[in-house]
């Protein structure tokens, strides 16, 4: 056995390689869990007592020496290695990647944002799970409003009534219970109505809502300000028409329609050949609201609008069917890379 040793340890010095998958070999053959080492170390165990002291000084020299030998030679294949790499050339041009495009409604939604920002409109947002009282009840819902039935609203729970919110609507009463007037914001953000989904209707859908709160807060202030929008966003052209109709929340309320943008006021099928398209409802934030939120109604008045963002977007760029807003099918999203 030590003869055996011996001709090991001049095989392991004089090994020399620089190649990673020879190095591999070297390690299984010496220093691996079937290797040569382990065999001697197993037979160490047979040998005479007054020869172990001896053989063992030589397996532990042995060993030492084999894992030296493969840490020295593993390190200057990894020097050698990393000299090889070519330096980064920082000269070279980047590689082109496809470039992407902002969703249709990401584009309107900015854009209407802006719009009321030059006018001195804030933006804030609120939780799209909501409990009754934010929701209907701060808002002069009836009890028996239709829009507290299961099929019309997403509950989540009930008794305490939580809900998936109809309307951003919620975040105005959460702004005028925790701040004092003046206010004028506008609360972009999901809603959700329990409707069956069709090219024209969707279970959720983004809206914008706007409220203003100050002294003597007129509905020509509201009527003003929905003209500046419209222009704003269908061009100079655009005329806009009230008609009277009915919300919980405010008083006096109406519909707002503005001249067909398509076909100019002529008909067409966008217009259903009236010459008028319906974009949003408003009015004049009804006193019960106010009082709710801790606002002295004989003090201030206010104003509020809502719109629908698929609505605008549908407008703008003539999309016909709503479920492509929510589809992610890169193939109508492309159309979409000029407008970012």
């Amino acid at each position: 056995m030590e003869h055996n040793i011996q001709r090991l340890l001049d095989e392991i010095k004089s090994f020399s390689t620089v190649k990673p998958d020879e190095l591999e070999q070297f390690r299984i053959k010496y220093l691996g869990k079937n290797g040569i080492l382990n065999n001697l170390f197993e037979e160490f165990k047979a040998q005479p007592p007054q020869q172990k002291q001896m053989l063992g000084k030589l397996l532990n020299s042995l060993k030492q020496t084999a894992s030296e030998k493969y840490n020295d030679l593993k390190n200057n294949i990894d020097i050698a290695g990393k000299q090889e790499t070519k330096p980064l050339d920082l000269t070279l041009n980047a590689t082109n990647g496809a470039y992407g495009a902002r969703h249709p409604m990401s584009i309107i939604r900015k854009e209407i944002i802006e719009i009321f920002s030059r006018i001195g409109f804030t933006v804030a947002d609120g939780p799209e799970i909501e409990d009754d009282w934010h929701n209907f009840t701060a808002l002069n819902f009836q009890p028996d409003h239709p829009a507290r039935e299961m099929q019309d609203t997403f509950f989540i729970e009930q008794n305490p009534d939580i809900v998936l919110r109809t309307h951003t609507s919620s975040v105005q009463v959460r702004l005028m219970q925790t701040q004092k007037p003046p206010l004028r914001v506008i609360m972009p953000g999901r809603v959700y109505r329990n409707e069956a989904i069709s090219s024209r209707a969707h279970c959720f859908f983004n809206q914008v809502e706007g409220l203003y709160i100050d002294k003597n807060v007129s509905f020509a202030d509201l009527k003003q300000t929905l003209l500046y929008f419209s222009k704003e966003m269908f061009g100079s052209d655009t005329k806009i028409r009230l008609r009277p109709s009915y919300f919980p929340f405010t008083e006096p309320s109406a519909e707002m329609d503005i001249s067909c943008s398509l076909c100019g006021g002529k008909g067409c099928s966008m217009c259903k050949k009236t010459g008028w398209v319906e974009i949003l409802g408003c009015g004049m934030v009804d006193p019960n609201v106010l009082e709710n939120c801790n606002i002295d109604s004989k003090v201030y008045t206010g104003y509020a609008f809502g719109m629908g963002i698929e609505r605008i977007t549908n407008l703008k760029f003539t999309v016909k069917d709503l479920r492509l807003f929510s589809e992610n099918d890169i193939r109508f999203l492309k159309q979409f890379k000029n407008n970012i």
